[in-house]
């Protein structure tokens, strides 16, 4: 375990995760802002990547789970992120939908701030999130972040207006 809040726990994600990644990662409307559910092949790569930040950082998405039922509802975490000219450290979260409106992402996203901050003594914390996704964006206010600047980013052939939402120590 990484660390608890009240209601969830944080772990690294490993490979018997790959079916619960699945229940997001291939949820067509989960997935809108990533124009899409991703293939078996897409998830498989989305968990090596994960495995792979956590040898290279110590940090990544990690595996949310419910502390009520020990099952996996999400996940959030710190990340590299590039962004325009350089590299900056993100909150990222993902949910199963059936999960979404009850709190978890603000509280997951809280906690990672916290772990950001008082861990990493990181000096700044982001979450970028495309300008359609309105829940994420709410969460990452909830969070005491505000806009700071956009960009476009092409993915899947489609350019996606983000927002960067900061917050400083």
């Amino acid at each position: 375990m990484i660390f608890e809040t009240e209601r969830l726990y944080f772990r690294e994600m490993n490979q018997s995760d790959y079916n619960s990644l699945c229940k997001i990662l291939q949820d067509e409307e989960t997935m809108y802002a990533y124009e899409g559910a991703f293939s078996d092949k897409e998830v498989q790569e989305w968990l090596d990547r994960q495995i792979s930040r956590y040898q290279k950082w110590g940090f990544g998405l990690w595996a949310v789970i419910l502390k009520e039922t020990d099952e996996m509802i999400g996940q959030c975490g710190l990340t590299m992120q590039p962004w325009k000219e350089s590299e900056v450290l993100e909150i990222g979260y993902l949910f199963r939908r059936q999960y979404w409106h009850k709190g978890y992402a603000t509280e997951a996203a809280a906690a990672c701030k916290k772990y950001a901050f008082d861990i990493l003594k990181s000096e700044e914390v982001c979450s970028i999130i495309r300008d359609t996704n309105i829940a994420s964006q709410n969460v990452a206010i909830r969070n005491g972040m505000t806009i700071t600047d956009s960009q476009i980013k092409h993915y899947r052939g489609v350019d996606m207006p983000h927002y960067r939402y900061v917050v400083t120590r």
